[in-house]
């Protein structure tokens, strides 16, 4: 039987309909179409990434925070409950640019070392393969000399410090090779500016040079990272009177002070970036995701290792870190404090407004966004995360997970399978177990009661244990 366009059928068999009746016919139509466009539209790929932000740092877990931009977003996209990441800086980011836990690669701690090989199939790396635009603007630190930069592992443009914290408006990174890291395409420059400004800058001009091909923008910023020196624009959105500040002891009072107010300008700098994608009139097809490096540092001092001789650089004494409240531990720990982030993904028009409340790790985001993109990997890129995005729309239901960690040095293990965890102890040869569905926060050792799931889980550790160091550098 011959096929039909739908408003030629409408018109033959009823002659009488007004033309408009057609035209309606015809819009609708030419609507379907549009929408399995859209479907099939591969979208735009923006990954904000902060540096050092605990969970009870951003205004939807910590309503004194200020975030306002980053809470319009997560409100508007889907907000995870349990964004797992490592706990340091490097490991995530390895994690993150490859889809695998950062363990393969040796990587356990902050590094100037090469991370990858450099045949590494990574996430920008394999979205230029299918006609990407990439572009990192902010902190790398996968390796802190030129030769071993962003543009040797697919990204095209790359702007902003190789190393990792580094001075505010020096952009200097503590002394000793890789003291001067700012840089541009792998060239070493030298700028003004605050280093958060100089970010947003530098990501707001490229969205606006940008063709009509797709791209990837990741933008790992240094904020709240220590050292922290903000300018009074910052510091005046928390006040010295503030109540819930003065529950820190005096002598930290305004170190923390100076932390809030970066997270604050750090917020307003995404603000500035979406303004610019808004602009563009590309942000209907962009994903933007949101998460955090690791748990919140929370005694860490603000001068720690740099020093300064510009009078801008005056580092407020005290620790400048953050919280991970309520949850169990810090940055470097692997209790939920240290590996637990807050984070969400936003996409207009395609997520629904709400929260995922089931496990996402750092290493998921390669597989779910080259899924999205349409790579699919010509061999095994060996991933250890999953394409969690029909979990996240709600088009399958999730699956259990198993999930991995290791703390710097490979000194403790954690794996979690399901709702179990185990925190295991190499030297002392001691092994903690948390059920965190009736207790998140890590309160109460169940370890003697489940000797069984005890052996279980430790098997599973030796397992995934097994694979660490299969991809390290030479």
């Amino acid at each position: 039987m011959a096929s039909f366009p739908l408003s030629r059928l409408v018109a033959r068999r009823c002659p009488s309909l007004p033309a408009l009746v057609v035209a309606i016919t015809c819009w609708f139509t030419a609507g379907l179409g549009l929408a399995r466009a859209a479907d099939n539209a591969r979208p735009n790929v923006i990954i904000f990434l902060a540096d050092d932000l605990g969970w009870d740092d951003v205004s939807w877990n910590n309503p004194r925070v200020r975030t306002p931009n980053l809470e319009r977003l997560c409100e508007q996209g889907v907000r995870f409950d349990q964004q797992y990441v490592t706990p340091m800086c490097s490991p995530t980011r390895a994690t993150l640019l490859s889809g695998r836990y950062a363990t393969r690669f040796g990587v356990t701690s902050a590094q100037n070392e090469r991370a990858f090989p450099f045949d590494t199939m990574t996430l920008p790396r394999a979205l230029k393969s299918v006609g990407y635009e990439t572009a990192l603007i902010g902190k790398w630190h996968l390796g802190s000399a030129p030769e071993w930069g962003p543009q040797k592992f697919g990204f095209d443009y790359s702007y902003g410090t190789l190393a990792g914290g580094c001075g505010p408006y020096s952009h200097k990174y503590k002394a000793g090779p890789y003291e001067n890291s700012w840089h541009r395409n792998g060239v070493l420059i030298s700028e003004e500016g605050h280093v958060t400004d100089l970010i947003a800058r530098e990501a707001v001009k490229w969205l606006g040079e940008r063709s009509d091909k797709p791209f990837l923008l990741y933008v790992p910023f240094t904020g709240p990272h220590v050292p922290i020196a903000e300018p009074d624009e910052w510091l005046k959105r928390y006040s010295e009177q503030e109540k819930w500040l003065q529950r820190y002891p005096r002598g930290e009072f305004p170190a923390k002070r100076e932390y809030y107010a970066d997270v604050t300008h750090t917020d307003a700098a995404i603000g500035q970036i979406m303004a610019a994608l808004d602009k563009s009139g590309k942000r209907a097809n962009t994903l933007v995701l949101f998460l955090s490096d690791n748990g919140a540092s929370t005694h860490v001092p603000n001068s720690k290792w740099l020093k300064s001789d510009d009078p801008r650089e005056h580092f407020t004494p005290g620790p400048a870190g953050g919280s991970n409240l309520p949850l169990r531990g810090e940055k470097t720990e692997i209790y939920e404090g240290g590996i637990r982030v807050p984070a969400f993904v936003n996409w207009p028009g395609v997520l629904k407004p709400g929260a995922y409340a089931e496990p996402v790790h750092a290493a998921d985001w390669m597989p779910t966004i080259c899924a999205l993109a349409g790579y699919q990997p010509a061999a095994d890129l060996k991933w250890d995360g999953r394409n969690v995005w029909p979990w996240v729309t709600g088009k399958q239901k999730a699956e259990p997970r198993q999930l991995y960690w290791v703390d710097p040095g490979f000194v403790r293990f954690a794996v979690r399978d399901g709702d179990w965890k185990l925190v295991y102890r190499n030297r002392s040869y001691s092994a903690e177990l948390y059920d965190l569905r009736l207790d998140p926060e890590e309160t109460t050792d169940v370890a003697a009661w489940h000797p069984d799931k005890v052996a279980t889980l430790m098997a599973l550790k030796q397992r995934l244990a097994a694979r660490d160091n299969d991809a390290k550098v030479d």
